[in-house]
């Protein structure tokens, strides 16, 4: 799990200085929309729309904004919503293993631009099911640790239903069944523990170690693999060296 808390925890601070923030507003917009189609308007009857909300408010992505993309997905506003859910699986440089999430309203063009940058990073597209068996679906939430001790938070999530708990750097990291995360997260807070992030992920039950130059080659491609307009999420089961992932964090 170690491999997943560094990377995304690189792509959080990245994130929280991204100049794209517009690219990031999207992905987040298009999440709240969907989630709106799928489980109505409501996020109290909607634990994926709840989760949707809060992420994009981690973003800072302004009240109007996500109000529009709930409208939208529930059809407040008239919008025909014509995005499609889709995921795609393949390799990267050295064998791993890549999945991604997409949002989109074409899945040709979606499935045209993924081969062209996973050929160009030193992989391929592979077939639905290739590496999907490699991943499990889990909750992932993560707790600052700041004065709190790492320990009594451990203990905290475990009595709220965490299924594991991992303390990396200066935080912990608390994994769940994917229908228990709204739950987890909703028991975290009632008991004042502050929850940094909430989602929903794919973690690989076992990594591939990479050297460091193989190890850059892999975080260009999903940098690349990040940046497209119809990948919602990116997952691999990479294993980075500590030093790649200090200097790729400080660029």
């Amino acid at each position: 799990m170690g491999g997943h808390s560094h990377w995304s925890q690189i792509k959080r601070q990245k994130g929280s200085s991204d100049v794209k923030r517009g690219a990031l507003f999207t992905k987040l917009s298009r999440e709240i929309t969907v989630a709106a189609r799928e489980g109505g308007g409501d996020p109290d009857m909607n634990p994926r729309l709840r989760l949707a909300i809060e992420k994009a408010r981690e973003g800072n992505m302004p009240a109007d904004t996500i109000d529009r993309a709930v409208k939208r997905g529930s059809g407040a506003e008239g919008d025909a919503v014509q995005l499609q859910e889709a995921r795609f699986e393949g390799y990267g440089p050295n064998g791993v293993a890549i999945m991604v999430d997409a949002l989109t309203d074409n899945r040709n063009r979606t499935v045209a631009e993924l081969r062209t940058a996973l050929t160009r990073g030193g992989g391929s597209l592979g077939e639905t099911g290739c590496v999907g068996w490699l991943f499990d679906s889990r909750g992932v939430l993560t707790i600052p640790i700041d004065t709190h001790d790492p320990d009594e938070l451990a203990l905290a999530s475990i009595d709220a239903g965490a299924a594991d708990v991992e303390v990396v750097g200066e935080q912990v990291e608390v994994y769940t069944a994917p229908t228990e995360l709204d739950r987890v997260r909703k028991a975290l807070l009632e008991q004042g523990i502050p929850v940094q992030s909430a989602e929903l992920t794919a973690l690989p039950k076992s990594s591939v170690a990479l050297d460091d130059k193989t190890a850059g080659q892999v975080l260009r491609l999903l940098d690349t693999l990040e940046d497209l307009d119809d990948i919602q999420h990116v997952y691999s089961n990479a294993d980075f060296p500590e030093a790649v992932l200090l200097d790729y964090a400080g660029r």
